[in-house]
């Protein structure tokens, strides 16, 4: 299974749209709903997540999981019992991320250092949901250090925890490679809960590194495809040759992109403030210059445009490019 990380301000339901249509992905996880002292209202979770409104599926039809941060156990469990009758196929819990202003606030990453609460909060979550939807918990190997690291997913599993993902890194190593994969595999040897690794895979190779460290199979995926949109396909198509399958395209190459650019655009410009809205794209072409070589032009052309009008301009050249290449071909 490849399934597609959150990422606070960035994997985001307009990015989930436009790489779900592209494929290599069975499942999403959204960006952190944060949960305080309340019952939030239905729209609040429709803003970040409004594949509710479709069944808990992006328009292509690949389930989205609705996460939820925050510390109190039992104003948790109230809003993952309402996210879960909006029509979703579980609720996900973040104790991994490593935001200062989060963990000031007591959510994420920090809770890593009480096992005791990630039992609490689980457990409680656990009986508030249906049974016939999944409570999943995202984690990192610890806060400080790691030493806590196997603690903390044998709470997440006494809790109810029915998968769990691992990103490979403690809070204090933030983002910096390396990922430290063969710990997964340390906790693998203690729990009996499915674990996802998660955590600087950019390529097939890390992906096959990242199994054969981990003794996970299943991987969650964040920059890496964010950068390289054929990144799950590739990890996909290499699988299905292992197993003498019709592998499906292992690529998606530059001049295959001009069509999700434009759907990406116009999914910005249809839900975002027009004053962010080149922003937007301009965020995308930076990550995907670091793949594609050809991004590095679309990219000092586009950051210098603010009216999205220019911007327009910019999209439909190219879309009329790409369809006279389709043609030619």
């Amino acid at each position: 299974m490849i399934i597609l990380a959150p990422m606070e301000g960035l994997l985001d339901f307009v990015l989930r749209d436009v790489l779900t249509r592209i494929g290599g992905v069975d499942r999403c996880v959204s960006e952190f709903i944060r949960v305080t002292n309340t019952l939030l209202p239905e729209r609040t979770f429709l803003r970040i997540v409004p594949e509710l409104l479709n069944g808990g599926l992006t328009p292509a039809g690949v389930p989205v999981r609705p996460q939820l941060l925050g510390s109190d156990p039992h104003c948790l469990a109230d809003n993952a019992a309402r996210v879960a009758g909006m029509g979703c196929d579980g609720v996900d819990l973040n104790f991994g991320c490593p935001a200062k202003q989060v963990n000031r606030h007591g959510g994420g990453s920090v809770l890593l250092q009480d096992p005791e609460v990630l039992y609490q909060i689980v457990r409680t979550v656990r009986a508030a949901v249906p049974a016939h939807q999944v409570v999943s918990a995202k984690m990192r190997l610890g806060f400080n250090d790691d030493s806590t690291a196997e603690e903390c997913a044998l709470a997440l599993e006494a809790g109810g925890a029915s998968e769990i993902v691992v990103h490979a890194r403690t809070k204090a190593d933030a983002y910096r490679p390396p990922a430290y994969w063969h710990r997964i595999a340390d906790i693998k040897a203690k729990v009996k809960t499915p674990l996802v690794a998660n955590g600087e895979i950019w390529n097939v190779q890390d992906a096959l590194n990242a199994r054969a460290e981990s003794g996970c199979f299943d991987l969650m995926l964040g920059r890496g495809i964010v950068t390289n949109p054929g990144l799950g396909w590739a990890i996909q198509a290499h699988d299905a040759a292992v197993q003498g399958l019709p592998a499906p395209a292992a690529e998606v190459r530059w001049q295959d992109l001009p069509p999700h650019l434009h759907t990406f655009w116009q999914i910005v410009t249809g839900h975002v403030s027009e004053r962010h809205q080149a922003g937007r794209l301009k965020q995308w072409l930076n990550f995907l210059r670091k793949y594609y070589p050809e991004a590095e032009a679309a990219y000092m052309h586009v950051r210098t445009l603010t009216r999205p009008q220019d911007i327009q301009a910019w999209i439909d050249a190219s879309r009329l490019n790409h369809e006279h290449v389709t043609e030619s071909a």
